[in-house]
């Protein structure tokens, strides 16, 4: 039995998963508010106690950097070290990933229905492949190509600076440099990201909110998520707006970002962002912003791009990590027999 979680700002979701083979079965699946909470040993513990479930490996996939078998959690004020989550759960060891790593696990283990195709790439697409993923936070990861399979791993690449395209995105560079001095693309693409285009349309008088978008803006519990549904609707022009520049700066980023990994085996896009808002990310405005690399426009067609619809491959990736490891270790085992 694994016990799989995906560590979120907003969201902290378990999972026990039943093995046969290197097949996962979903036991049990329970989602916490990580705001509600002090700690992720005290929702492990009410888990464990409330679902009665025995665990015999562990791993997590935590919205931070790790180092050293400890992460902070970028948009939360708490600090999980595997180390006394061991203890916790009286286990040799736990794993501990960043959530993108652990979304990477994961990919592979999705089905082509989990997948919305923006650019099917050339046919023999072979090579490394990037994560790149909008939630609380901006995510990235990559998986290196050895020939023969892929090794995922993480980066903070959310948090690199954000470089405007136009003249409008360079005054939305200005605007949200007097409010947060440095400005990182994490800024811009994730939810208070939307948020923080919405207000500076609104603020700089680029585009007008009516009083009844004031009005349910000040009554909304998510507002990214209202400026998102409104824009679908094409019910208010600042929310089209807002959503398009979002839009076409994940684009640029997400090229950025292929660039980066060279990823000639695929770009995937993750999050519920992404997933939400299909119809706007299928606009021409995406791919033409991903392509718009000078000369390497043709390197970039030739990567394929797909959203990943399937919400649970975080923590999926989470539990197939324990797989993996446990594979290496029968193989190291045998391999040390064998010399």
């Amino acid at each position: 039995m694994i016990l799989a979680g995906d560590i979120g700002a907003t969201r902290t979701r378990l999972a026990a998963f039943d093995t046969e083979g290197n097949r996962l079965q979903c036991v049990v699946e329970k989602t916490y508010k990580s705001q509600e909470h002090d700690g992720l040993a005290g929702i492990l513990s009410q888990f464990i106690k409330e679902e009665g479930i025995p665990v015999h490996s562990a791993c997590f996939g935590v919205a931070g950097p790790v180092r050293g078998g400890r992460s902070r959690i970028s948009n939360l004020p708490w600090t999980i070290d595997s180390r006394e989550l061991s203890k916790q759960l009286k286990l040799t060891s736990v794993g501990l990933l960043n959530d993108l790593e652990a979304y990477a696990y994961g990919i592979d283990a999705l089905e082509s229905k989990d997948f919305i195709s923006l650019s099917e790439g050339a046919e023999d697409a072979e090579g490394n492949r990037a994560v790149i993923s909008a939630r609380t936070g901006l995510g990235v990861a990559g998986m290196y190509w050895d020939g023969f399979r892929h090794h995922p791993f993480a980066c903070e690449g959310g948090h690199a600076d954000f470089a405007p395209r136009d003249d409008l995105q360079m005054q939305l560079l200005a605007h949200l440099q007097k409010k947060f001095g440095r400005v990182s693309c994490e800024r811009i693409l994730s939810g208070p990201g939307i948020k923080n285009i919405y207000e500076f349309l609104r603020d700089t008088q680029k585009a007008d909110e009516p009083q009844w978008l004031r009005d349910q803006m000040a009554a909304a519990k998510d507002q990214p998520a209202l400026i998102s549904q409104l824009a679908l609707e094409g019910k208010a022009e600042i929310c089209d707006r807002t959503l398009s520049i979002f839009v076409s700066v994940f684009g640029a980023e997400t090229g950025n970002c292929a660039l980066h990994f060279m990823s000639t085996g695929g770009i995937f896009i993750g999050g519920s962002i992404a997933a939400k808002i299909v119809a706007k990310m299928k606009d021409p405005a995406f791919m033409r912003s991903f392509l718009d690399k000078g000369r390497m426009e043709a390197v970039l067609k030739d990567m394929p791009v797909r959203i990943v619809l399937n919400d649970d491959c975080g923590i999926i990736g989470a539990a197939r990590y324990t797989l993996v490891q446990k594979a290496f270790r029968t193989v190291s085992r045998a391999t040390e027999a064998a010399l």
